[in-house]
C-alpha cells in the first residue's frame, strides 16, 4: 500500500513527525490477512518485551507443526506442548479460546473487514485475553485499518515520551490530545512512533493493560 498522501498530511500535522518521516523514510506498514495468526501473535505479545514474544511465537509455530498457527493446530496441541514453548497457563487458554471461537463462527472474521473499528472491537472482546488494545492490533495489522490509536500501548507511549520530549511518561489522555493531529491516519502516525525504535513487525511496544 502507498502510505505518500498519509505522509505528506502528518508532515503538514506535526512538526515532530515531519522529522522522524524525514529521518526514517517511507512507511512499509504490512498488513496480514490472516486474522488468527495476527490475534494470536498479539496475545503472545501482551505484557512482555517484543523480543521474548518473537521468540515464543517461533517456538510455537514450530511446535506446531507443517500446519503452523491455524485454530485446529491449535486445539489440537496438548497444554504441556504449548507450555513448553513459553505460553503462561493464562495465554494458553487464550489461544484454545480464540481457536474454538474462529472455528465456530463466534468470532464473524469474514464480516469483521466490513465492520466498523468499535463494531470489530465488541466483536472481538468476548474472547478470553482479549482487550481493546489486542483488537486494535488486530484493526491495525491484519484490516489495515488507518485511523486507530492504541494508547494503552507501551512502545506508543514510551516513543511520544522521547519524541516529544516530555518529563515524563504520557498518560492516555495525552497521547490522544497529540494524536488529534494525525487524524485521519492515526495508524500511520503510530507506526512511525514505534519504527522510532527499530523494526517494526507486528506491533512495536506492549500494552500496559489488556482490558
Amino acid at each position: 500500500m502507498d502510505y505518500l498522501h498519509a505522509q505528506r498530511h502528518l508532515k503538514r500535522r506535526d512538526h515532530v513527525l515531519k522529522s522522524l518521516i524525514q529521518r526514517i523514510g517511507p512507511c512499509t506498514l504490512r498488513h496480514d490477512s490472516n486474522g488468527f495468526r495476527v490475534l494470536a501473535q498479539a496475545i503472545v505479545s501482551q505484557q512482555i518485551s517484543t523480543k521474548a514474544a518473537r521468540a515464543i511465537a517461533a517456538r510455537l509455530v514450530r511446535s506446531l507443526g507443517r500446519g503452523g498457527l491455524r485454530p485446529r493446530a491449535v486445539l489440537a496441541a496438548s497444554d504441556e506442548s504449548l507450555r513448553t514453548v513459553g505460553l503462561s497457563r493464562t495465554k494458553a487458554l487464550s489461544l484454545r479460546d480464540l481457536a474454538e471461537k474462529f472455528l465456530s463462527g463466534a468470532v464473524p472474521l469474514k464480516k469483521l473487514s466490513e465492520m466498523p473499528d468499535e463494531d470489530v472491537i465488541e466483536a472481538l472482546l468476548p474472547v478470553r485475553g482479549v482487550g481493546r488494545w489486542t483488537a486494535e492490533m488486530f484493526l491495525i495489522f491484519s484490516l489495515g485499518r488507518l485511523d486507530v490509536l492504541p494508547v494503552a500501548d507501551y512502545g506508543l507511549r514510551a516513543g511520544v515520551h522521547k519524541q516529544y520530549e516530555l518529563e515524563e511518561l504520557p498518560d492516555k489522555d495525552t497521547v490522544t490530545q497529540i494524536g488529534e493531529a494525525w487524524r485521519p491516519y492515526r495508524s500511520i502516525g503510530t507506526w512511525f512512533i514505534w519504527r522510532s525504535f527499530g523494526e517494526v513487525r507486528q506491533s512495536k511496544g506492549k500494552a500496559t493493560r489488556d482490558s
